[in-house]
């Protein structure tokens, strides 16, 4: 049974036409841009000239069918509200991004990971049907049979095939509460060998394992983060308060084990952006008491951020103080399990940012798909690293050497911060001829930007 509003679905078809009412309002020579007030990318763009797609009318729940496990989504309804809808019906999308402001759409164009990826693979593996903005401005329906050059092509397009007006995902069911265990490692080697047994057999020591990720403080201070979905009441943590989820994870040796809520387990790491509210002060425990907890959520720290570019606060302090200016270094890669340790390793001893986080992901079936062509059946490690280093002599210096490693060691990285890459080295890495073949079919005049052009060069 499909449980869904009279007003979501009269909601939802007014925004589609306001959405293509604002396309036609778009001069034909003006490049098509979304309109919105939120982002989760880390890249500076060139300021749009037009006034941009109108999406007011595409961020909500159309419904949900519990009995199917699926849900009709808006394309930029974010993860916050489509949890808050499916939670009471005792269902998750399969994937749940970290950062409630994430949209569905937006997870699915640019990709999207959690700690559920190595059983589940990426956001866009678990949809079922996508209706499509395309550069020519109709709406086309897209699944695996229809339309499918532009459902496959899709993943990690970032807007430059079209945008999605609809989504149908799968859900699956979960428990009320998450069960924790934090392993501590003295050796990557060691980690990573646990982290490979866990994702090829579900579990560890004959226990299962439903979700999974790390963090590395130090070459010999790691954890591996285990978590089993239970439905036994009992105490639970809360990390949205003074304690900070990511402090929580170290101990001393052994396991150390904790609870929380289903849902503030999907959210853990919103609460302090994982460790990056570290640097407006957040941590801090006198300031925290201080600091509204409705202001405790990425999409604050985000605004922050904003601020800091439009008045170039972290260089003046660096310039008053005899510095040079920062490199920002806000990047997430991609390398098969095996190489893990070498990049880790490699990163630590050549850049100073900690921590670092780790995710396990392996594609959920044999599909193709081209804009990022990782491996099926092959485990790959998500690494994340999100700060600033001294800026070197050239422009982007330590991006471009982090660049450099990963291409050795097989691996991607994801494209939502700076990049560097070179046109036939991008070609490479991310779809090449098939992109252009399928930008040519769904944008032929070039209405929207094209990839490189929005992911390198920052138009």
């Amino acid at each position: 049974m499909t449980v869904a509003s009279i007003e979501a679905q009269s909601a939802h078809a007014a925004g589609v036409q306001r959405l293509l009412a604002s396309y036609r309002a778009i001069p034909p020579n003006a490049t098509v841009r979304l309109a919105k007030p939120t982002s989760n990318l880390f890249r500076a763009r060139e300021k749009a000239s037009a006034k941009g797609l109108d999406v007011s009318g595409l961020t909500g729940v159309i419904a949900v069918d519990p009995e199917a496990r699926t849900a009709d989504v808006a394309g930029m309804c974010t993860y916050e509200d489509l949890v808050a809808a499916t939670l009471p019906y005792g269902l998750s999308p399969l994937v749940v991004p970290q950062l409630k402001t994430i949209t569905l759409g937006g997870a699915v164009t640019g990709l999207g990971i959690e700690s559920a990826s190595f059983r589940n693979g990426l956001p866009h593996e678990s949809v079922l049907e996508m209706d499509i903005l395309t550069g020519a401005g109709e709406i086309i329906t897209t699944s695996r049979d229809l339309c499918s050059d532009l459902f496959y092509a899709f993943p990690n397009s970032y807007g430059t095939l079209g945008y999605t007006v609809r989504l149908k995902i799968e859900l699956e069911p979960v428990k009320p509460f998450v069960a924790l265990r934090h392993l501590r490692f003295t050796s990557l080697t060691d980690l990573v060998a646990t982290m490979e047994r866990i994702v090829d057999t579900g579990g560890l020591d004959g226990a299962p394992v439903h979700y999974l990720d790390g963090v590395v403080f130090s070459a010999d201070e790691s954890y591996l983060s285990l978590g089993v979905q239970t439905s036994t009441p009992g105490p639970v943590s809360d990390y949205t308060g003074n304690d900070i989820y990511y402090r929580s994870i170290q101990h001393g040796s052994g396991v150390k084990e904790d609870r929380l809520t289903i849902h503030d387990y999907l959210w853990r790491w919103d609460t302090d952006w994982f460790w990056c509210s570290r640097a407006f002060g957040a941590q801090n425990p006198t300031i925290r008491r201080l600091w509204p907890r409705r202001y405790r959520r990425s999409s604050f720290y985000w605004k922050l951020i904003g601020y800091d570019r439009r008045f170039n606060v972290a260089d003046r302090i660096e310039k008053r103080h005899g510095r040079p200016p920062l490199e920002r270094v806000v990047q997430d890669i991609e390398v098969p399990i095996r190489r893990t340790a070498e990049f880790v390793e490699w990163f630590l001893h050549n850049v100073p940012i900690e921590p670092i986080w780790l995710c396990p992901l392996r594609l959920r079936g044999d599909a193709e798909w081209p804009l990022y062509p990782i491996a099926g059946h092959h485990t790959y490690v998500n690494i994340g690293f999100w700060s600033s280093v001294p800026a070197g002599s050239e422009e982007g210096e330590t991006n471009r050497l982090i660049e450099e490693k990963v291409s050795e060691l097989d691996g991607h990285k994801s494209l939502y911060s700076d990049a560097y890459y070179s046109p036939d080295e991008f070609n490479e890495l991310y779809g090449g001829e098939t992109y252009n073949t399928v930008k040519k079919a769904y944008d032929p005049d070039s209405r929207l930007l094209d990839l490189y052009a929005k992911a390198v060069l920052r138009r």
